[in-house]
């Protein structure tokens, strides 16, 4: 039995790159060994070993229990089917989105929709050729939509070509924009998106059990989250005359984006008495709120208009909350009394 922490990240391309990305945002920064290529490790969690593998590979992995911890495309993981031994306990880390697509070649301008790919393989006088990574999500869409007879052709690298090759008759395949659709001349069906994915972080279902798994998966959870919930918002202080702390607060409550998040804080400045002199008639008080960073030109020229002034903005790095529903579920998987 093992008694180390793994974490499996993607071992190359711009989802390895992201992953990185998105865990130093996170407080967690992958330091990779100079020996091993293949390890790494993060100062702020010493006991998890990082491990690099190809996104494919991490799922099985994760599921066969060499790794506690995985992170890759939500794609991947449906693939897999392995929900019997594995859990997806965050589905929606921001990055790596993209769709699995049912593509097909643009000069089929009879075949817009599944259904009409269901009436074109019935037609056809061999079964229906496709090509894909994705056997089983997409053996699924095409029983589901009535496309027979079909067989499924496995291949690696791009898969675009391939129709042009001649070896199969349509893709399913992953896209981002589409662009490299269009420019290999295919056309993603009006009805034929299997799967919208991103980043997810899954778990072995049985190594949850160990209690340091758990409180690593609670860690993990509670970064991602208080980051997510931060991303692109921005703290703003600002100091605004008034006659009470309760004058100041009406003020901010007239304007459409300077609620905060449970409203703005706002305290007394304490000057020294020959500042307060100076200052004239009123009292000054710190005003402090949360904004999106979109809105903050306006939040800024609200706050003028209403006294605001020594406007400072600061990024948010974290936004922690009450318990996150993902740790609580997280905890409810493992039985745990206390949710």
């Amino acid at each position: 039995m093992r008694t180390d922490i793994r974490l499996a990240i993607p071992s190359k391309g711009r989802l390895q790159l992201s992953t990185l990305e998105f865990l130093a945002h996170c407080g967690f920064d992958v330091k990779q060994s100079v020996t091993r290529s293949y390890v790494g490790a993060i100062s702020s969690l010493p006991g998890v070993t990082v491990l690099f593998q190809r996104p494919r590979d991490i799922i099985v992995s994760v599921a066969n229990g060499g790794v506690d911890f995985g992170i890759t495309g939500y794609d991947v993981i449906a693939d897999a089917n392995a929900g019997e031994r594995t859990c997806v306990i965050h589905d929606a880390l921001g990055y790596g989105k993209c769709r699995i697509v049912v593509a097909v070649p643009e000069t089929w301008s009879e075949v817009m929709c599944m259904a009409d790919l269901a009436a074109k393989a019935a037609a056809m006088p061999y079964p229906l050729r496709v090509v894909t990574k994705y056997h089983h999500l997409t053996g699924q869409f095409l029983r589901r939509h009535g496309v027979q007879p079909h067989t499924l052709i496995d291949a690696e690298g791009s898969l675009e070509v391939v129709p042009e090759i001649g070896y199969a008759d349509i893709i399913v395949d992953v896209v981002e924009t589409g662009s490299t659709l269009q420019q290999n001349r295919l056309r993603a069906l009006s009805d034929g998106t299997i799967l919208a994915s991103q980043a997810s972080l899954v778990a072995n279902r049985a190594a949850l059990q160990r209690p340091e798994v758990m409180q690593t998966g609670i860690a993990l959870l509670e970064y991602f989250e208080a980051h997510l919930r931060g991303e692109g918002q921005v703290m703003v202080f600002a100091n605004m005359r008034g006659a009470s702390a309760e004058d100041v607060a009406r003020k901010l409550h007239t304007q459409t984006t300077l609620g905060g998040l449970q409203g703005p804080t706002v305290s007394p400045v304490y000057p020294p008495a020959n500042a307060a002199a100076r200052a004239g008639v009123g009292n000054w008080f710190a005003v402090n709120l949360v904004v999106r960073r979109s809105e903050l030109t306006d939040a800024i020229q609200q706050l003028r208009s209403i006294g605001g002034s020594g406007v400072v903005v600061t990024p948010v790095t974290y936004i922690f909350e009450e318990q996150p529903d993902r740790v609580r579920a997280l905890k409810a998987l493992a039985g745990d009394p206390t949710v």
